[in-house]
């Protein structure tokens, strides 16, 4: 298996729950806090790492705690990270407020030195995209470096993987440099104008996009599991459970994750699914995003159906 390169950010989330969200100039005493590691790059190269991917990450973070929490966060799971430590810039962060009664939030997200991140981290990156199998990216970071590190990946020869997240208007340009996008119904509505109720309109969304130059479209489809559509057909891949759903916070990183590692080993677009299909069954059961991953025995347990 070659190796993985993962285009993203990462981020502190830092959620407070809450009886009562607080109004302008008030104070409420909340219920619990915590601190974790979060960015969907970074959870999608946590994803793949912990799967068994040789995963290089490729981002900016600050010189402060919150940075080391990330280096922390990647050597656990065995990430290798190509980082770029600005000095200038805090690393990103999340503040998320969570009504405990309803479950509703307000996040406000200060991304700091995410927003750095650039074609030029592509260029001084440039060695690791020879031998790559996969590129995977998604739209956190500015998409001036999602455009270069697609277009580097594919003169590679790597497939490339846009997970289009957070929902963002995208040009042509950049879907004709994507052999595989991943995104979920909502997305593909804002993408294609095509709103998702059932598999059909699911697979006219997905065919717009390949239209557009999409090699071939994975739309995650929440508990249904993932429809993929290429040039030979559609097929919906179902979800693996794997016990009772905890949070599904990192769901669709777990998926992208394990995609990446699946394709890298050389298994079909639809195999590879599956495979991804298997990491999120499992994260699901577990809190948290990057801390809900699973190792590669884990999933190859589920798949087997020795869970």
């Amino acid at each position: 298996m070659t190796h993985i390169i993962v285009l993203g950010v990462f981020m502190a989330d830092t959620t407070y729950r809450t009886a009562q969200m607080p109004r302008l100039g008030e104070t409420v005493r909340g219920k619990s806090f915590s601190l974790g590691p979060g960015g969907k790059g970074s959870n999608q190269a946590v994803a793949a790492a912990k799967a068994g991917g040789d995963v290089h990450f490729i981002t900016a973070i600050g010189q402060d705690p919150f940075g080391e929490m990330a280096l922390s966060t990647w050597q656990a799971a065995g990430v290798r990270p190509a980082v770029r430590r600005d000095a200038g810039e805090p690393t990103g962060a999340a503040c998320i407020l969570v009504d405990d009664t309803s479950g509703d939030n307000a996040i406000i997200i200060a991304p700091g030195a995410a927003l750095t991140v650039s074609a030029e981290d592509i260029k001084n990156n440039d060695q690791l995209f020879d031998g790559a199998a996969v590129f995977l990216t998604q739209l956190e970071q500015p998409m001036s470096a999602a455009a270069a590190g697609l277009e580097r990946a594919r003169t590679a020869g790597a497939t490339t993987i846009l997970n289009p997240a957070p929902a963002a208007e995208i040009g042509d340009e950049i879907l004709r440099l994507t052999d595989i996008i991943t995104p979920n119904e909502t997305e593909a509505e804002l993408l294609t104008g095509i709103k998702v109720t059932d598999d059909a309109t699911a697979r006219k969304a997905a065919e717009a996009l390949m239209a557009r130059g999409v090699g071939s479209v994975m739309l995650t489809m929440g508990a249904r599991g993932v429809l993929v559509v290429d040039h030979d057909g559609a097929e919906l891949i179902p979800a693996m459970p794997a016990g009772d759903v905890v949070e599904t916070t990192g769901a669709g990183d777990a998926f992208n994750g394990g995609l990446a590692v699946g394709l890298a080993e050389g298994k079909s677009p639809r195999d590879a699914a599956r495979f991804g299909c298997a990491v999120a069954g499992i994260s699901v059961t577990r809190p948290g995003a990057a801390a809900s991953m699973p190792t590669r025995a884990e999933v190859d347990r589920l798949i087997a159906g020795k869970w």
